[in-house]
């Protein structure tokens, strides 16, 4: 029998910067960059807070029910293609936003960049990750994470500076640009699909013979069919949805609430930017620990920790409580950007991560589509958001349940220990263990 031998140079490095940088891109998509340019449309076209509300719930609500079909599209087409393309469209997606001048105008804009960037872009981040890391998943993945937490830090600070430097249509402009120019070209050079399509195997790049006896070892996969009779899949669902409408909706308002607390628009950007900052070595340590200890009580910090933060921003009438309620919001989003990427696979393996990925993606934009959406009523029916503040803390009780529910699943119990002892030594993986 031949064996594998070593390869100096591990593949799976530039696949986690490429990762990075998809996560990193998928920025003009999200909310904390979209917060910026709220105010600017209701100043210019008169529009009120619950209507754009309402218009970026329904654009994100919509693009939350395709994402199941790019997860598919991804595990049929691979990431390579699916990065080009996306990224492409993502870019004419900005440039469409810098011609909106009305409200059918701006739904579509706020669908396209939702589904391309907050959707579609980390979606790809977060399928291929999976098909190239086993044993250091959570490390991975965690690493990866870099290039989100830089974005959630970056762009509403490029945003301010941009609105007030060109205006917020050359803004949109300027960000296509970016996208085509920055990541278009690395995705389509640098990107591979799998380990097995270069040769290699998952985690340590070693070369795979031909005439060899060894096979690679998989993990036991479930399809979406099979996950879907779990009830760990859909507790876990309940779980990817609940951060979505607490932290989206935080992140819409946040420039609103501030205001409301005579706090300026740079304090808002600037904890935003805070927030993810502090989410910088918090991915580092759950990386780690998630190879130590039970998802669900990690799932049960992240739920704990927006407890907290909704309580804190109450108090945050004054510079100092601001910075401590970001510190906490940022340590709780740390948290939740891996636990969310790394259960998955985890739970259901690789071979199906595009689709069942692609589901999980759409419970979170759709929690991101209901998260906006209630503030802004709550802020033109009451006058303010301390009412609604205290309504959202039910979402997290309800994450706490979901988390200590959603035991991992169990399929061909026997085969599923011998591979864990296989991949991962004396030690079973924790997160695949009873």
């Amino acid at each position: 029998m031949k064996k594998l031998t070593g390869n100096t140079f591990h593949y799976g490095w530039v696949i986690i910067a490429i990762a990075a940088l998809s996560q990193f891109f998928s920025g003009p998509g999200q909310t904390y960059s979209n917060s910026i340019f709220i105010d600017y449309y209701i100043e210019e076209f008169g529009w009120s807070r619950s209507m754009v509300s309402g218009i970026y719930s329904a654009a994100t609500l919509t693009a939350g029910f395709l994402l199941f079909f790019v997860g598919r599209l991804i595990d049929r087409n691979g990431s390579r293609k699916m990065a080009v393309a996306v990224s492409i469209a993502l870019a004419v997606a900005c440039f469409f936003n810098s011609f909106v001048t009305s409200l059918v105008m701006l739904f579509i804009g706020f669908f396209f960049i939702r589904l391309l960037g907050q959707g579609s872009m980390a979606l790809i981040s977060s399928s291929l990750i999976p098909q190239w890391f086993i044993k250091k998943r959570g490390r991975a993945i965690s690493i990866a994470a870099i290039g989100g937490l830089v974005s959630s830090a970056a762009f509403p600070l490029l945003n301010v500076w941009l609105i007030e430097a060109f205006g917020w249509r050359s803004s949109w402009l300027i960000l296509g640009i970016i996208i085509i120019v920055c990541f278009t070209p690395l995705a389509l050079f640098l990107i591979q699909n799998s380990p097995e399509e270069m040769g290699l195997l998952p985690d340590n790049g070693a070369v795979l013979k031909k005439d060899s006896e060894k096979k690679p070892v998989e993990e036991i996969s479930w399809s979406v069919k099979e996950a879907s009779k779990t009830r760990a899949f859909w507790l876990l669902l309940l779980c990817a949805a609940i951060p979505g409408i607490v932290n989206t909706g935080l992140t819409f308002h946040l420039v609103s609430i501030f205001a409301e607390k005579s706090l300026s628009l740079e304090t808002a950007a600037g904890i935003l930017s805070l927030t993810a900052l502090i989410g910088l070595p918090v991915t580092f340590i759950t990386g780690v620990l998630l190879e130590k200890v039970k998802v669900q009580y990690m799932l049960i910090l992240v739920f704990a920790g927006e407890l907290l933060s909704l309580f804190l921003l109450q108090k945050a009438d004054f510079l100092a409580a601001a910075v401590v309620f970001g510190l906490v919001w940022g340590v709780s989003m740390g948290i939740e950007r891996i636990v969310m990427a790394v259960v998955w696979p985890n739970y259901f393996g690789r071979k199906h991560i595009g689709s069942i990925s692609g589901i999980a993606m759409a419970m979170v934009v759709t929690g991101s589509a209901l998260g906006p959406l209630p503030l802004g009523i709550a802020f033109d029916v009451f006058g303010g958001y301390l009412e609604i503040l205290w309504f959202l803390m039910i979402f997290p009780i309800f994450g706490i349940i979901a988390a200590l529910l959603a035991n991992p699943p169990q399929k061909q119990a026997a085969v599923k220990k011998a591979i864990s002892k296989e991949l991962y030594g004396p030690a079973e993986n924790p997160l695949l263990a009873e």
